[in-house]
C-alpha cells in the first residue's frame, strides 16, 4: 500500500526542511519514523508516513483508548477519571464562545461520542464523523449514538454548524488542507471551529525529545506550533481569536513518556515533569502540553 513520502511542507509547501530527530512507534510496530520541521511555518510533520489505506493498521490496538474505551492499567482508568472533568468543561468553552447555549455541533473524530453524548445531554443537536468501526459500535453501545463514516464530512451541507470540534483529530488527517478547507465551509458565519492539538514547543515535549508520548508517530502526521497552526488557518480564510491550555495533557503525555523512555513507568518523576511543564505555561499559555485553539471565519 506504501508510504507518502513529503519532498515539501504539507502546511505551507516550504522546502527549506530539516530533520529533528527519529521517533519510534511505542504503541503498535516498533517501527522508527523521521520528523521534520519546516523552516517556514514551524510546523513538524512525520516525513514517511503510512498511506491512508495502509495506516488502520497502526491503530490496531487494544490500548488505543479513543476506539476500545479501555480503562486497562492505571493510566487508561485515570484518562477516564479526567475525562469525567474535562467534559464539562469543553461544554463550557464551547457554549461560552459561541453565544449558543442549545445549538448544532459536528465532532470529527467523535470517537466513542464520549463528548458528543455531553453536547446532546445539553441539549445540542449533535453529528459525529469517525474512521474507525469499532469506535462507531461502541458509541452506539455506549451512548446510543450512531457516528457517520469520516468521508462523510464532504457530503454535509454548508454552513450548517455552531460549533464544530476536533478533540486531538487533526494531527491524524490525510487530507490536511482539503478539511481545513471543508470545514471553513461546514461553519455557520457565526460559528466557531475548536481545534486541540498537542504542542511540540511545550517544556515536556523538550524535556522527553524523542520519547515524548504525543508525537504518537506513525499516527499523528502532524505537530503542530501556534505559529503553524495560525499559519494553516490563514490559508483557509480562517482566523485563531484565543488559545486555551489543556492542563491535565501535561501528566498525561508525561506518565506515557516516562514509560517510553525507560521502558518502566515513572509516576513520580512524571507528575513532576509535567507540573513543571504547567508552571512554566502558566507565565505562557502558548507553551501548554497540548492547546485548545478557538477559530472564527475572517472577514474578507
Amino acid at each position: 500500500m506504501g508510504t507518502i513520502h513529503h519532498h515539501n511542507c504539507p502546511v505551507c509547501s516550504s522546502y527549506n526542511l530539516q530533520q529533528v530527530f527519529t521517533s519510534k512507534d511505542y504503541t503498535v510496530s516498533g517501527e522508527k519514523f523521521e520528523l521534520c520541521k519546516c523552516e517556514g511555518c514551524s510546523v513538524i510533520f512525520t516525513r514517511d508516513v503510512p498511506a491512508q489505506e495502509a495506516i488502520g493498521a497502526y491503530y490496531a490496538s487494544q490500548n488505543y483508548i479513543s476506539h476500545s474505551n479501555t480503562q486497562k492499567g492505571f493510566i487508561n482508568s485515570l484518562y477516564h477519571k479526567v475525562r469525567a472533568v474535562t467534559l464539562t468543561a469543553k461544554r463550557k468553552i464551547i457554549v461560552k464562545h459561541t453565544g449558543v447555549k442549545q445549538g448544532k455541533l459536528l465532532d470529527v473524530g467523535c470517537g466513542t461520542a464520549a463528548f458528543l453524548n455531553e453536547m446532546k445531554m445539553a441539549g445540542w443537536a449533535v453529528t459525529g464523523l469517525e474512521p474507525d468501526e469499532l469506535a462507531r459500535k461502541n458509541a452506539m453501545q455506549l451512548f446510543g449514538i450512531t457516528p457517520e463514516s469520516s468521508e462523510e464530512i464532504f457530503n454535509l451541507p454548508h454552513k450548517s454548524f455552531d460549533a464544530i470540534t476536533l478533540w486531538h483529530v487533526l494531527e491524524h488527517v490525510h487530507q490536511l488542507q482539503e478539511y481545513v478547507a471543508q470545514l471553513q465551509l461546514l461553519l455557520k458565519d457565526t460559528g466557531r471551529l475548536f481545534i486541540a492539538v498537542p504542542n511540540y514547543t511545550s517544556y515536556d515535549a523538550a524535556h522527553y525529545k524523542a520519547h515524548w508520548a504525543a508525537y504518537d508517530v506513525p499516527r499523528h502526521l502532524y505537530h503542530f506550533s501556534p505559529d503553524s497552526m495560525q499559519f494553516l488557518m490563514q490559508q483557509h480564510t480562517l482566523e485563531v481569536i484565543d488559545i486555551k491550555p489543556m492542563w491535565f495533557d501535561s501528566f498525561y503525555v508525561s506518565m506515557l513518556s516516562e514509560q517510553y523512555k525507560n521502558g518502566k513507568g515513572n509516576i513520580i518523576k512524571a507528575f513532576f515533569i509535567g507540573l513543571l511543564s504547567n508552571v512554566k505555561a502558566l507565565y505562557n499559555k502558548e507553551k501548554c502540553s497540548s492547546l485548545i485553539y478557538i477559530i472564527k471565519k475572517s472577514v474578507e
